[in-house]
């Protein structure tokens, strides 16, 4: 499996009322999706008390069950409007190293997403280990959906979180309202 997100971050008086319309009218457009295992449509509004002090930002997170899927995403329609509206984006890709999903996201309204460098004496299979307990202890305290997984190219880390309600986090955690997730009834 491969992660995969762009971070748009938008001018500080930038209207977020356009990107959650953006939202409301094209999130289904992905619902059923080749290969996807789930996209979940994040925003963060530095209006709003958990963003205070933050950037504006729509900041799509993909799950894909493999590479075809996300390069028939990439090359398609639905990023075209992306490069369209935003201009290109850089793509960060990410290696799965674990992803447990509720059987429906539908219900999550925040995100996390942190982002942690891998030390250069720490082991991939240490490494592993620790964020396998990470992950299960997020489940446990509500997570709807836990993600781990690197990229080997800047030796980074990434824990990403779906969860149904708020959640207090630290710094260089990333906090995202979802607007929508699409999760394919069907497993490509």
């Amino acid at each position: 499996m491969l992660t995969m997100q762009y971070r748009i971050v938008l001018p500080a008086d930038y209207d977020m009322r356009i990107i959650r319309t953006r939202i409301a009218e094209r999130g289904h457009l992905t619902d059923d999706f080749p290969h996807l295992a789930f996209k979940a449509y994040l925003y963060a509004d530095r209006h709003e008390p958990y963003a205070a002090g933050r950037e504006n930002a729509y900041a799509p997170f993909y799950l894909w069950h493999n590479s075809e899927g996300m390069n028939a995403f990439l090359g398609g329609a639905g990023f075209g409007a992306v490069i369209e509206s935003f201009g290109r984006p850089a793509v960060r890709t990410w290696l799965a190293w674990q992803a447990q999903t509720a059987a429906d996201l539908s219900i999550a309204t925040y995100a996390t997403h942190e982002s942690v460098p891998i030390p250069a004496h720490a082991t991939i299979a240490d490494l592993r280990e620790a964020e396998h307990a990470q992950l299960q202890a997020d489940l446990d305290h509500g997570a709807l959906a836990a993600i781990s997984a690197f990229d080997p190219a800047d030796w980074t880390a990434i824990r990403f979180r779906l969860w149904r309600d708020i959640v207090k986090v630290g710094e260089g955690v990333n906090l995202y309202q979802v607007g929508h997730v699409s999760q394919p009834s069907t497993k490509h």
